[in-house]
C-alpha cells in the first residue's frame, strides 16, 4: 500500500513539474512563407546632382501576399530609396493586414540591383516592430527577395513579385 501511495505522489510531482516547465518555456519560433505581388501607388523622385543617375525617392506601394497556408493578406509599403545607375538601398516600412483585421508591421532595409538605372531585383531583411489582433506582442524578423517588372504606360511605377519568410514568436496566451 505504501508503494502505491509513493507512486501516486511521484506521478503527481511529475505532472506538476511538467506543467511548470511547459508553461515557463517560451513557444518555439513559427514561420510564415509567402509569395508577393506589389505595385506602385505613388513615387516622388528628386535628382541628386552629385553624380549622373543619382536619385532619392519616397515611394508608396500596395500589394498582397499569398501565404503557404492559403491565407491572403494585403500590404501597404512606404520606402525611402537612394539609387545610382548601378545599385540602390531602401529603408522600408510595411503593414501586412489579414482578413480578420490582424496586422504585422515591419521596418527593414533593402539592397536593389539596377541595370542602366532600372531596378531589376531586391533583397530585403526586416524586423517585426508591432502586431495587432492575433499577432499582438509579436517579435521576429523577415527576409524577402523580389524581381521587378517595368511599369506599363499610365502606371505610377514598377511592379514586383517575389517570395519571403517571416520568423516570429508570440507571447504566451
Amino acid at each position: 500500500m505504501a508503494t502505491r501511495q509513493a507512486l501516486r505522489v511521484l506521478f503527481g510531482m511529475g505532472v506538476t513539474v511538467a506543467w511548470m516547465l511547459g508553461s515557463a518555456l517560451p513557444a518555439g519560433a513559427e514561420t510564415l512563407h509567402y509569395k508577393s505581388y506589389v505595385w506602385m501607388n505613388r513615387e516622388d523622385i528628386a535628382v541628386v546632382d552629385e553624380a549622373e543617375g543619382h536619385t532619392v525617392s519616397l515611394a508608396q506601394r500596395g500589394g498582397f501576399y499569398v501565404l503557404d497556408t492559403g491565407e491572403v493578406a494585403t500590404i501597404k509599403r512606404v520606402s525611402l530609396n537612394d539609387s545610382t545607375r548601378e545599385a540602390g538601398v531602401s529603408t522600408i516600412y510595411e503593414t501586412i493586414k489579414f482578413v480578420d483585421g490582424s496586422t504585422i508591421m515591419l521596418r527593414g532595409q533593402s539592397v536593389r540591383s539596377r541595370t542602366a538605372g532600372v531596378t531589376t531585383a531586391s533583397d530585403a531583411t526586416s524586423e517585426i516592430i508591432k502586431g495587432t489582433g492575433r499577432f499582438a506582442g509579436i517579435k521576429g524578423t523577415g527576409r524577402d527577395k523580389r524581381t521587378f517588372l517595368p511599369a506599363d504606360k499610365g502606371e505610377a511605377g514598377s511592379k514586383q513579385y517575389g517570395e519571403g519568410t517571416l520568423t516570429y514568436t508570440l507571447p504566451p496566451k
